[in-house]
């Protein structure tokens, strides 16, 4: 129903928290290369546990052949930087969700490819620098889903 994207992700136990969400959830999760690890690291299999055979997973070389590859109803970029709340938007399935590394964020040359009512933020209190990249994932992904009603869960 929607899509996670991961832009070059570098922690392998975020990647497989993300593979378990994602089955739980019934998304696709898509990583953009570079990846900073193989998919058969340790860490990852560890965090994603069995989830891996119940997520479809696949990696991309660049966002453009993702979007080329994919082709999802709209893109929304995941930043610090996003003026817009994630929650104030009304997600379609199909809707897919951009996340940047875990130690520097969306880079700002992927940034300049949206517009600003598609660079979303997750609401923290003042003077924190981030969510974990899971857990903001987490976030985003059941808000959607919520606002469709959780179609398909149980």
């Amino acid at each position: 129903m929607f899509h996670i994207v991961l832009y070059q992700p570098e922690i392998p136990p975020n990647t497989g928290n993300i593979i378990r969400l994602c089955a739980n959830g019934g998304a696709r999760l898509h990583l953009i290369r570079p990846l900073a690890f193989q998919l058969e690291d340790k860490h990852l299999r560890r965090a994603g546990l069995d989830y891996r055979d119940l997520a479809q997973v696949t990696e991309h070389d660049s966002l453009p052949a993702f979007q080329d590859e994919t082709r999802p109803g709209r893109l929304f970029a995941l930043s610090t930087r996003g003026r817009r709340i994630h929650a104030s938007v009304r997600y379609r399935p199909g809707d897919a969700f951009l996340f940047g590394p875990e130690t520097r964020g969306l880079p700002r040359e992927v940034l300049t490819r949206f517009d600003d009512s598609r660079i979303l933020r997750i609401p923290m209190r003042p003077g924190n620098r981030s969510l974990n990249l899971s857990n903001a994932a987490a976030i985003v992904l059941y808000e959607a889903w919520r606002q469709q009603g959780f179609q398909g869960g149980g």
